[in-house]
């Protein structure tokens, strides 16, 4: 397929007022989550992201059943930037299909920061 695969995602600002959200006493984000046993992304933004293309990433593989997925933040990586993430200034988090071409399917049941 042309462009890889393409891209979707589904995105949520992590606050109702635009204000930035501390995460700094969380160890990670868990999820709960079935679907196809694909790959997909869980990308977070922080204030220290200028380019529109720019996130903290972390990849995970789903089962058709319900699964219980922890990413510690000291997994999310930042390709093509030199930052380490600030879990201070947290925005917005994307959960994301990219890179081949399959076909997305990914029910989330929870989503949670956790110690």
């Amino acid at each position: 397929m042309e462009n890889n695969g393409g891209f979707i995602q589904a995105a949520l600002d992590l606050t109702r007022d635009g204000s930035k959200l501390d995460a700094s006493s969380c160890t990670g984000i868990r999820i709960v989550v079935k679907g196809n046993e694909e790959k997909y992304g869980l990308h977070l933004r922080t204030s220290d992201i200028t380019r529109p293309w720019q996130s903290y990433r972390a990849q995970f593989t789903i089962s058709t059943d319900w699964a219980l997925v922890e990413l510690p933040f000291s997994e999310f990586l930042t390709p093509r930037i030199d930052l380490s993430i600030n879990t201070t200034e947290l925005g917005r988090l994307g959960l994301v299909a990219i890179g081949r071409p399959f076909y997305a399917d990914l029910s989330v049941k929870r989503l949670e920061f956790y110690r």
